[in-house]
């Protein structure tokens, strides 16, 4: 895995032992880590284009793994966090994995697990992040139609061909054909395919 924003490993555990031995371990295989001792040290340095994964012990004086998820959940930060538990911590882990949590390993653990669990969530959370911009980029298209331009569509949307669109806005069959235009020109569609495709992906940005 190369090293790059991305796939920083934050890792918040108050045991200095298990957090200097993670981070030597994510740097043996070429994982830029970050240590911090207390949730309270992470959020003081935490910056609002954080990026990668957090390693987040459950269970530390002060402000518990459970609590500083909240507050991430709080700020919309939807870093992908993989929770570590000792065995009579599991159901507040499997709290944390309800409010958000990618997934959560038992002390002791195995070190390649904790690996590739890394590395699935990364994968998944790059993945999620490129399907949102694609969504967020979507929406934008359609940001610049006029509101005669959003009934035309929301009726192209619906099936209907040039003569019932005219009818329901009384208006008639060519100036419906200019207002297609104008849509498909701003959104930058070629075919009326794309265009459902693409307000379908417009809509869930909204949604999301």
């Amino acid at each position: 895995m190369t090293p790059n924003a991305s796939h920083i490993v934050h890792v918040v555990d108050d045991d200095d032992a298990v957090r200097l031995g993670l981070c030597a371990l994510l740097a043996s295989v070429g994982i830029e880590a970050r240590p911090y001792p207390s949730a309270t040290q992470f959020l003081a340095d935490l910056s609002p284009d954080i990026s990668g994964c957090i390693v987040l012990d459950i269970r530390m004086p002060g402000m518990s793994g459970l609590e500083l998820q909240q507050v991430l959940n709080s700020r919309n930060i939807a870093l992908p966090v993989i929770i570590i538990s000792g065995h009579g911590d599991v159901p507040m882990a499997v709290r944390a994995m309800k409010a958000g949590a990618s997934d959560f390993l038992v002390k002791p653990f195995n070190e390649q697990d904790l690996l590739d669990r890394i590395q699935q969530c990364m994968e998944a959370h790059a993945t999620a992040q490129r399907d949102l911009q694609i969504r967020q980029e979507a929406a934008r298209r359609f940001v610049g139609l006029t509101a005669r331009e959003r009934e035309v569509l929301e009726r192209v949307m619906a099936g209907q061909h040039n003569k019932a669109i005219a009818f329901d806005l009384g208006i008639s069959e060519k100036t419906v054909d200019v207002h297609r235009f104008n849509i498909m020109r701003k959104t930058g569609a070629r075919t009326v395919p794309e265009l459902i495709q693409l307000r379908l992906l417009a809509n869930q940005a909204t949604e999301s």
